[in-house]
């Protein structure tokens, strides 16, 4: 930018869209100078290097307003974890299930988790069956993403909301 330009001559465009062509830096800065504004270097590998005459702040000023607007629109993806255990009762399964139904229909992903202590991880399938008792109950809601799989201690399954048809 200005100064710290290095290369003897420039393609010079004006903010505007005006092209003023191939003209010296030095020439262009006296010009980005009388005009109030900066002399920014846009494509600097370029055979000879785009420089453009425009207002630094205003511009960056802009990308912040846009760059702000497009994570305003972003879709943040909540995932609701259910923790379960090996002996877990059908009716705590049947609770737990409940609760998960309602946060797939708010659109939140659901992680559901069974947690192995001590000797249950030399039978590490007692987990997965809990988990496989756990799908018939929410797949008439849910997409299973994530099949039940083991990692370290738990065993954990992943199910996302059903996309609706947006004809409805």
């Amino acid at each position: 930018m200005n100064e710290d330009i290095r290369v003897p001559e420039v393609r010079c465009n004006v903010d505007g869209g005006e092209s003023l062509g191939i003209i010296p830096t030095k020439e262009a800065l006296a010009k980005a100078d009388e005009m109030g504004l900066d002399l920014v270097l846009i494509a600097p590998n370029a055979k000879p290097p785009v420089a453009k005459i425009m207002d630094y702040g205003k511009f960056k000023y802009q990308e912040e307003k846009k760059k702000k607007e497009q994570r305003k629109n972003q879709i943040k993806i909540e995932v609701k974890e259910i923790k379960l255990s090996v002996k877990i009762a059908d009716n705590d399964i049947n609770y737990k299930v409940k609760h998960a139904r309602e946060f797939l229909e708010e659109g939140k992903h659901v992680k559901f988790r069974v947690f192995l202590r001590g000797r249950e991880m030399a039978h590490p399938e007692a987990g997965r069956e809990v988990l496989l008792r756990v799908w018939p109950m929410v797949e008439d809601i849910g997409v299973m993403d994530k099949p039940p799989r083991f990692e370290g201690r738990y065993y954990n399954m992943l199910v996302l909301p059903k996309k609706e048809d947006k004809k409805k």
